[in-house]
């Protein structure tokens, strides 16, 4: 069972590896092309994204923690350093 934010490890593929959702304790990655069709397959695929979905906003939702936003990633070069190569 994927649970959103919950390690850096897991992905959620959806139809194969049409799309993937990548997990980690900070940031949720989806990446992928998917198609849904009008048709049973199609309904089959909706529903696997509406249920990952779902659990992401479940989680954040029940977040008492949940910060206004995160800092950015990587942190931006606090100042100057030297090249110890030169």
């Amino acid at each position: 069972m994927f649970k959103p934010f919950s390690n850096d490890t897991d992905t959620l593929n959806i139809n194969g590896d049409a799309l993937v959702i990548a997990n980690d304790t900070a940031r949720l990655s989806i990446s992928g092309d998917l198609t849904i069709a009008r048709d049973k397959t199609g309904l089959t695929t909706a529903l696997a994204l509406q249920k990952a979905v779902n659990a992401i906003v479940d989680a954040l939702q029940n977040d008492a923690s949940l910060p206004t936003k995160l800092p950015d990633e990587p942190p931006k070069p606090a100042g100057k350093t030297d090249n110890p190569f030169i």
